[in-house]
C-alpha cells in the first residue's frame, strides 16, 4: 500500500514536470522572435484616418501629469497636422498639373498658403476622440486621438477660396473634391 501511494506519488510529479514543460514558450503569432507585440491605447484601426476624416495619435510621458497631457496633445495634433498638409498637397499637386492653370506656380504658392491657414486655424478645433491615462512608478503616460472631419476642412477651404477673386478664377470647385476624396480614399486604403 505504502509502495502504490508513493507510486502513485511519483507518477503525479511525473506528470506535472510533462504538462509544464508542454506548455513551454513556443513562438506565436503575437511572438515571432521578434518581441511582444503590445497594443497602444487610443491607436487601432478605429483612430486612423478614412474617408470622413482625419485623425492624429499621441502619447506623453513625464513625472507630471500636466506635461504628459500637454506632450500627449501636441504629438497627436502634430500627426494629424502632417497628415492634412501631406494630403492636402498631393491634392494641390495633381489639382494644378490635371488644370490649365494660367500660372500654376503662383496659383499653387497661394493656394497652399490658403490651406495651410485654414488647416492651422482647425487645428484650434480638433476633436478628442480617445484619451487614456496610466500611472507607473511615479510617471504619467497619456495617450490621445483626435480628428478634424474632412467635409468640415473641405468647406473652409472653399470659403477662403470664394473670398480671394484671383483663386477663384482658376478654381473649380467639383475637380478639386473629387481629388480631395479620392486622396481621402486612398488615405483610408493606407491605413488598413
Amino acid at each position: 500500500m505504502k509502495l502504490t501511494k508513493t507510486f502513485l506519488f511519483v507518477g503525479a510529479i511525473a506528470f506535472a514536470v510533462a504538462l509544464v514543460s508542454c506548455g513551454g514558450s513556443k513562438p506565436s503569432v503575437k511572438d515571432s522572435g521578434l518581441g511582444k507585440e503590445i497594443s497602444i491605447p487610443c491607436s487601432d484601426a478605429d483612430f486612423h484616418s478614412d474617408q470622413k476624416f482625419f485623425r492624429g495619435t499621441g502619447t506623453g510621458t513625464s513625472q507630471d501629469m500636466s506635461t504628459a497631457k500637454n506632450k500627449a496633445s501636441i504629438d497627436a495634433n502634430s500627426n494629424l497636422a502632417g497628415s492634412i498638409n501631406r494630403t492636402i498637397k498631393t491634392v494641390t499637386d495633381r489639382y494644378t498639373n490635371e488644370r490649365q492653370i494660367g500660372e500654376n506656380s503662383e496659383f499653387e504658392q497661394k493656394f497652399e498658403q490658403l490651406t495651410r491657414d485654414v488647416v492651422n486655424q482647425e487645428l484650434n478645433n480638433v476633436s478628442t476622440v480617445c484619451s487614456k491615462s496610466f500611472t507607473k512608478e511615479g510617471k504619467f503616460s497619456f495617450y490621445v486621438a483626435v480628428e478634424v472631419a474632412k467635409d468640415e476642412l473641405l468647406n473652409k477651404i472653399k470659403d477662403k477660396i470664394s473670398k480671394d477673386q484671383k483663386l477663384q478664377l482658376d478654381y473649380d470647385k467639383q475637380k478639386f473634391e473629387n481629388i480631395f476624396n479620392e486622396e481621402m480614399n486612398k488615405l483610408a486604403g493606407e491605413q488598413k
